[in-house]
């Protein structure tokens, strides 16, 4: 085959270029410190890029957002909950300074005050949040804990409880010796026979100040049925502890409940009482009520249980309490991170702080009285209205006796108990925070070899040796000055050179 002059040069610069498209991607690799610049460079390390940045960009979201979020939402959580132990355990040392029968009742009176001080601070703490978002609400991260001015909201509210909520209470029956005055203590007489205690089971609901409204009462017996019970409404307090006292003392077989709308309290007789605690202790009793008045303060119902709002036309059928909230902290592996308020904040915190100031009052009135009482029978001069005054006297005595060394005794005795139960609570809630807190460390700790494992692997298959191409093209541009010049040579000759 003959070569020609036009043969060797066009191959000379076909060479010389593919040199120079050589040198170009060398020097491209340098800039960009990449192997490839387009798919079709090489589809096995872009498909291999595609695959490694994609799980590298999923870990980098967990590790950087998602786990720094989680740590974030917990630790507040958790100071929110550390505060509020702290809380709970000066109640515990404010009941069992009430317990001492030593006291004063004004003393006690200060103890309950600061008591209800200590109640508003806890709930307080339930309105924290975290970025805007309330923390104690489930997914319900926008409504606050608390209602938080009053208003006239018409709720409806189911609220699920077990037997463990039927509770003992010793009732004082004053017989009215608290109407007693210095201006009709010789016509109004008590006598000592007429006061009288009796010990009375109930139900206490969350919340007082109920609608007068006929609750439904229902409970599921051990044979899965639905049993209803109709109870009695009552507007006031003392009547229905007195009625249900004499139910119990004439008619002791006799299955009867009284609603108590002012207290939110559900008495029951002996007999129901004992049908009630005979059940299984997964038992579902049932009270649906109304409540229209609520205090700036109240812990909103739809938190805690299922309810309707007639005001706003909203139905919960699930409470924030059984709402967990979790993040994607791993692949496929999710983490709870709140804790909600019925783990931390329940209802009976606040009623058992009420229910102490509220006989602590009695006990300050009844002494007042007894003090009143005793400054008439000393000053009285008609014997008959003397006698009359001694009565009521010894009627008031009796009633501040059973009333304070008893009643209120026994009350703050219980408190201590009840006290002990919401700091095993909070406690029990703190542990499961800082448990989660302690599992999102050890999945950051991964997530962090994970990252730098594929940052690794993407270097490996996407970055080039540095050296290794500076060295490449220092020798390309060796050869490519070697080929101008063998090309320059070649190029000169013609066909005449050959003649």
């Amino acid at each position: 085959m003959r070569i020609t002059n036009k043969i060797m040069q066009n191959n000379s610069l076909y060479n010389l270029n593919n040199n120079k498209i050589l040198q170009d991607k060398l020097n491209t690799q340098m800039s960009t410190y990449k192997k490839i610049t387009k798919p079709s460079d090489d589809p096995v390390i872009a498909i291999r890029a595609l695959r490694l940045r994609s799980t590298l960009s999923e870990v980098t979201q967990l590790y950087e957002k998602n786990i720094p979020d989680a740590a974030s939402w917990l630790e507040v959580t958790e100071g929110a909950i550390s505060s509020i132990t702290d809380i709970v355990e000066d109640l515990i040392d404010k009941t069992r300074d009430g317990s001492n029968g030593k006291l004063e009742t004004n003393d006690r009176l200060k103890i309950v005050e600061q008591m209800k001080s200590l109640r508003d601070e806890i709930y307080a703490t339930g309105d924290a949040d975290y970025a805007g978002r309330s923390l104690f609400t489930g997914y319900r991260t926008g409504t606050k804990l608390r209602f938080q001015e009053d208003t006239t909201a018409h709720y409806k509210i189911t609220e699920s409880l077990t037997k463990a909520a039927i509770d003992t209470i010793m009732y004082v029956d004053k017989a009215g010796i608290e109407a007693v005055n210095t201006t009709n203590y010789d016509t109004t007489v008590i006598t000592e026979q007429q006061i009288s205690s009796a010990n009375i089971d109930r139900i206490r609901l969350a919340y007082g100040e109920l609608d007068d409204v006929i609750p439904t009462f229902t409970y599921v017996d051990d044979n899965g049925t639905t049993q209803t019970i109709t109870p009695t409404v009552s507007s006031s307090t003392d009547q229905a502890y007195r009625d249900m006292a004499a139910v119990n003392a004439g008619n002791p077989v006799e299955e009867k409940a009284i609603f108590i709308a002012e207290t939110g309290e559900m008495l029951l007789s002996d007999s129901l009482s004992e049908k009630l605690q005979a059940l299984s202790k997964t038992a579902e009793i049932s009270v649906t009520y109304e409540k229209t008045n609520w205090n700036r303060g109240n812990l909103r119902p739809e938190h805690y249980f299922v309810c309707e709002d007639f005001t706003n036309n909203m139905v919960y059928e699930t409470p924030s309490s059984e709402q967990e909230i979790e993040y994607s902290v791993g692949f496929n592996q999710r983490l709870r991170i709140n804790s909600t308020a019925g783990e931390v904040y329940t209802h009976d915190i606040g009623r058992d702080v009420d229910e102490l100031v509220k006989l602590s009052q009695q006990v300050i009135d009844l002494e007042s009285l007894v003090s009143t009482l005793e400054s008439v029978v000393e000053a009285e001069t008609d014997e008959t209205k003397k006698i009359a005054a001694q009565k009521n006297l010894d009627a008031a005595n009796k009633a501040l006796t059973l009333l304070r060394d008893e009643q209120l005794q026994f009350a703050f005795e219980n408190g201590i108990t009840a006290m002990q139960g919401y700091l095993e609570q909070t406690t029990l809630a703190i542990t499961n925070c800082g448990t989660r807190s302690a599992r999102l460390e050890l999945v950051e700790a991964r997530l962090q070899t994970q990252q730098t494992s594929f940052k690794s692997l993407v270097s490996e298959n996407e970055d080039v040796d540095i050296t290794e191409v500076a060295i490449q093209f220092e020798s390309s541009q060796t050869a490519y000055n070697a080929a101008l010049m063998a090309t320059g040579k070649v190029v000169q000759n013609s066909l005449l050179d050959f003649l």
